[in-house]
C-alpha cells in the first residue's frame, strides 16, 4: 500500500467505517507510512476518538481493507 492512490482507499475505509454521523466530525487528511492523520472538529469528538473508539474504528478499517495499512491513528483538532 505504497502507491499515490493508497490513501484514497485507506481515506475510503475510515469513512465508511465511522459512518456518515461521525464521519462529519472525524475527517481524515493524511496517510503515510502506515500513520493516518483525523482532524476532528471538537475537543469533545477528540477525546472520545483518542482515548476510547480510536484504535476500533482502526482496526475495523483495516479488515475492510483486508490487510493491515493503518498502523496507527493521529487525531488533531481541527483549527
Amino acid at each position: 500500500m505504497g502507491s499515490a492512490g493508497s490513501h484514497a482507499r485507506v481515506f475510503h475505509a475510515w469513512n465508511e467505517t465511522l459512518g456518515s454521523a461521525l464521519g462529519a466530525h472525524a475527517r481524515p487528511v493524511r496517510y503515510r507510512a502506515g500513520e493516518l492523520v483525523v482532524e476532528v472538529d471538537s475537543a469533545a469528538h477528540m477525546h472520545e476518538m483518542k482515548n476510547f473508539t480510536g484504535e476500533g474504528y482502526r482496526k475495523r478499517a483495516n479488515e475492510r481493507l483486508g490487510q493491515e495499512a493503518i498502523r496507527r491513528v493521529v487525531f488533531k483538532l481541527r483549527g
